[in-house]
């Protein structure tokens, strides 16, 4: 830290000159993918976003000029964009970043969900629009993306990191015979949603996380924060975990002038849940090359299970209503455990105690899960209390992890089959197969009982499918 420290103060000095230190230089929890650091300069909060090493950007379109570009004509326009300060450049040995201006305001999900400001679902129709109003002319080269394109691209993926997920493997099918004709490209932000939102007492206060921003469908930006697994808990409230779907449609025709395409917006949002569940894919995959060791992206890998309940129940409206009423056969002893539909998202801190109890009696030597319960229990007494910032968080992800291998060894079953999904995605087999879409639920939630058992969609799924 201290080393990191100095070459975080070198390169401020290098902006602002005179030779004082950085102070309260502070990792920020998440950023899966970019690092994020807070720090005070001369009176002043600032936030470093920045990436290691080349080897971490690798994939990106862009870099991250294109990327402060984008921030700095948002922000122009009237955006609520951060304000960039200045740029990483080669000689501060920093990788590559920006430094932004410090948004002193409330980013935690679970806490702005929990009491959002009344204005914030017309904040955010709002900030949509002006996003979407933004001047190409203002805008660095972007990349535009159509529907099409992005569904070839996002199934490459999919085949690259085993193309064997069955409801996936529906979904894509679904998407191809339901691709919505081009529209006009606007400038979209890729990525908005709660997370990447700040808010304060006043209601929406920065838009963060630019790094997915291109030119395409407004559609697409509309849906994206809308997938249940942005929703953090709240999947009583469609549009963005904050209220009703209609009222965000109308308040958006009032800000932007044009009005949504509720069945285009649906095609965007089977695509968002399913670009979620291929990138939870693909962060086991980095896991595995070694670009990046850490828990938290072994972890994310595992959440591919949410996206699966949450597509079966965005596409079992296709099916007739034969195979729609037809209940899957079997509820697994996990997910017989899961409560009724909740509200309230539980927090990290929470996990360990609310993951659905054993039903299995040991004895003789200490079993697999008995020792995974031990670690899980040292971590969250003797550990996690210690820690700090982001030690705090990765402790809470190591925690999860070991309920998730726990879990497993108690009756956990995979959902991999390459044949199934080669029929799936030929169109071979359908919403339309007899048994199919029962055998699909009864598999996926299973898994997501073993993965992610207090995710909202298990209880109101078991709710739907099993009574």
């Amino acid at each position: 830290m201290t080393d990191f420290t100095t070459l975080v103060s070198a390169f401020v000095r290098r902006i602002f000159g005179g030779s004082a230190e950085v102070e309260n230089l502070t990792r920020l929890t998440g950023g899966a993918n970019m690092e994020s650091w807070s720090f005070d300069f001369a009176g002043h909060g600032y936030v470093l976003r920045r990436s290691p090493s080349a080897e971490m950007m690798a994939g990106r379109v862009y870099g991250h000029d294109i990327e402060a570009a984008v921030v700095r004509a948002a922000f122009m326009a009237g955006v609520k964009a951060p304000e960039i300060i200045a740029e990483v450049q080669a000689v501060d040995n920093l990788g590559t970043g920006y430094m932004m201006r410090r948004v002193e305001a409330e980013v935690n999900p679970a806490k702005i969900l929990a009491s959002p400001p009344p204005s914030l679902l017309n904040d955010f129709a709002r900030e949509l629009a002006a996003i979407h109003a933004v001047s190409r002319d203002t805008l660095p080269a972007l990349p535009e993306a159509g529907a099409a394109s992005l569904l070839t691209d996002l199934k490459t993926r999919f085949l690259l990191f085993g193309g064997n997920r069955p409801v996936m493997a529906l979904a894509f099918r679904w998407l191809e015979d339901h691709l919505p004709a081009p529209v006009d490209a606007v400038l979209l932000h890729g990525d908005f949603r709660m997370g990447n939102i700040m808010v304060d007492t006043g209601g929406l206060a920065a838009v963060l996380d630019w790094e997915l921003a291109h030119l395409g469908d407004r559609h697409q930006d509309l849906a994206f924060g809308c997938i249940n697994s942005w929703r953090f808990g709240y999947i009583d409230r469609p549009a963005f975990g904050i209220g009703q779907m209609e009222a965000f449609f109308a308040a958006y025709a009032c800000e932007s002038g044009h009005s949504v395409d509720a069945g285009r917006f649906r095609w965007w949002l089977v695509y968002a849940t399913l670009w979620w569940g291929v990138c939870c894919l693909q962060m086991t995959d980095i896991w595995r090359s070694g670009a990046d060791s850490g828990l938290e992206r072994a972890v994310i890998g595992r959440r591919a299970s949410e996206t699966e309940v949450d597509l079966l129940m965005l596409l079992e409206e296709d099916a007739p209503i034969a195979e729609q009423n037809r209940h899957p056969e079997h509820r697994s002893p996990l997910a017989a455990d899961v409560p009724e539909p909740y509200s309230k998202p539980q927090s990290a801190d929470e996990m360990q105690a609310c993951m659905p109890k054993s039903q299995v009696h040991y004895v003789g030597e200490t079993s697999a899960a008995e020792l995974l319960n031990a670690l899980a229990s040292w971590i969250e007494t003797d550990i996690k209390p210690h820690a700090k910032g982001r030690d705090r968080f990765m402790a809470a992800v190591a925690v999860n992890a070991l309920g998730i291998l726990k879990r497993e060894t108690e009756g956990g079953s995979s959902i991999h089959d390459k044949l199934l999904s080669e029929e799936l995605l030929s169109g071979g087999k359908s919403l339309a197969t007899p048994n199919l879409l029962a055998q699909l639920k009864a598999q996926s939630l299973q898994k997501l009982a073993t993965d992610q058992p207090k995710y909202s969609a298990l209880a109101v799924a078991l709710q739907k499918w099993t009574h």
